[in-house]
Parts: structure tokens; C-alpha cells; sequence
């Protein structure tokens, strides 16, 4: 998955990936973030955490893993992030970046992954009113809080539980692990004075959701959140194949 920087800034491809983790500055430090957009993943984190259970360290480190840009020196999650076939890109803004999947969805697209956590449109948007709600930072990171929830209470372990939200392939799931292991080792304490306001203004969009339906998320048949193939390409969650 090749990451752009889009908005004010020109195109630019910044990194590879391999197996679909962003790969790109391996030793940048996860740090308290310094950009107020960036930290909205780490305020619906701990938001998250809060609501779900779930280890701040576990959700912050997979933020990072999944939306991880080298600002100011340091690895930040970027809420405005979105993968459509495989091409990653961060925007500047939450209206360019749900442009950018609505004009997927106007084109028959729907598997592209969104959102602090890049949870796949395919096989969850149904989960929420639309796809504009998917990008709030705090309705993504509740959402993936109980699909961690639901892996910790099958797996018996955070650590498992974050490498089957990557992928139920062993060997898909360690090269991920490597990569969370390292974020989480590296991130700092974080404090809610540290971390900026989750939603900011959207005025001329609504993003009310339904947080989760009943039995839609996490059952012990199905595979990853984000479910990789070998290519970079989305598998089905329900079959594996």
C-alpha cells in the first residue's frame, strides 16, 4: 500500500508496504502527538479504551500501524486517511477525504478502508449510517475497540488480538505484530490535556451514526477488521478466501 500526502501539498508517494502495513520511517518514536488533527485518533482512543476495555497502549499502537505518518519527528496516526485498491493517501481534510470515497462509492468501489483504524467500507459500512460517518474518530475507534474485545475474549491475549485484527494468517499477522511491537514499545503516556477535541466543525456534514449492531462484528468465524491477501488485495472476511 503506497501512502500520498494530498491537499495543499502536490502528490507525492511517500512509502511501500508489505502486506498491506505501512512500512515507512521503522524507528520514528510514537510520541505524544503534536498536530491537533492527529490527535483526534488518540483522543477516540482513549475514548474507546474508556467504553471497551480495551488497552490504550493495544489502540494506540495499532492507530499508528494503520494510519502512521512521520510529523515533527515523531510516528501520529492521521484520521483523514484512506485506502482505495490498495493506494493509501492521507488529506489535509476530513471533506477531501470523504470525497475521495464517495467518488469510490459513485464508481461501484466499496472495498477501501477509512478512518483512524482503516476499517473496509465493503464489509462494515453497513454498520453505519453512511460512509461520512466511518471517518468520525471516535464512531471508527469504538468500532474497532469491540472488534478487539471480541478477539481478546477468543484469543486470550491483546498481543493475538491486534495481530488477528490485521489477519487470521499466522504469518500475515506476525510481520504485522513486528510492527505493532515496535509503535507500542515506543509510544509515551498520554493525557487527555495532550490530545486535541474529537469531531471537530462539521457544519455542512452530519455524522451521527448506529454505533454497533448486534452479532454484525467480531464473531469467532470470521477474519480480520482489515482482511489482507498476499497481493495487497482485501479478502473476503467471511470465507477467508
Amino acid at each position: 500500500m503506497r501512502f500520498a500526502r494530498i491537499g495543499r501539498l502536490a502528490v507525492a508517494a511517500l512509502a511501500a508496504s508489505v502486506f498491506g502495513v505501512p512500512w515507512m520511517m521503522p524507528n520514528m518514536p510514537g510520541r505524544a502527538v503534536t498536530n491537533p488533527v492527529a490527535a483526534e485518533c488518540d483522543r477516540a482512543a482513549v475514548e474507546a479504551a474508556r467504553d471497551y476495555d480495551v488497552p490504550l497502549d493495544v489502540l494506540r499502537a495499532i492507530t499508528r500501524v494503520e494510519t502512521g505518518r512521520g510529523l515533527d519527528g515523531v510516528m501520529q496516526p492521521w484520521p483523514w486517511t484512506i485506502n482505495v485498491g490498495g493506494r493509501g493517501a492521507w488529506f489535509d481534510s476530513f471533506d477531501e477525504a470523504l470525497d475521495r470515497a464517495e467518488r469510490a462509492v459513485a464508481g461501484g468501489v466499496t472495498n477501501f478502508d477509512v478512518g483512524c483504524f482503516q476499517i473496509n467500507y465493503g464489509w462494515h459500512g453497513e454498520n453505519f449510517s453512511d460512509v461520512a460517518a466511518m471517518f468520525d474518530p471516535r464512531a471508527n475507534a469504538s468500532y474497532a475497540a469491540r472488534f478487539l474485545q471480541d478477539l481478546h475474549k477468543e484469543t486470550g491475549d491483546w498481543r493475538l488480538a491486534a495481530g488477528a485484527f490485521h489477519s487470521r494468517r499466522p504469518d500475515k499477522a506476525k510481520i504485522y505484530l513486528a510492527r505493532f511491537d515496535g509503535l507500542r514499545e515506543g509510544l509515551e503516556p498520554v493525557r487527555l490535556s495532550q490530545v486535541g477535541r474529537v469531531s471537530p466543525d462539521r457544519s455542512s456534514r452530519t455524522n451521527t451514526y448506529p454505533l454497533l449492531r448486534s452479532g454484525t462484528a467480531g464473531s469467532g468465524s470470521r477474519g480480520s477488521l482489515v482482511p489482507i491477501g498476499q497481493s495487497g488485495s482485501r479478502r473476503n472476511f467471511l470465507t477467508g478466501s
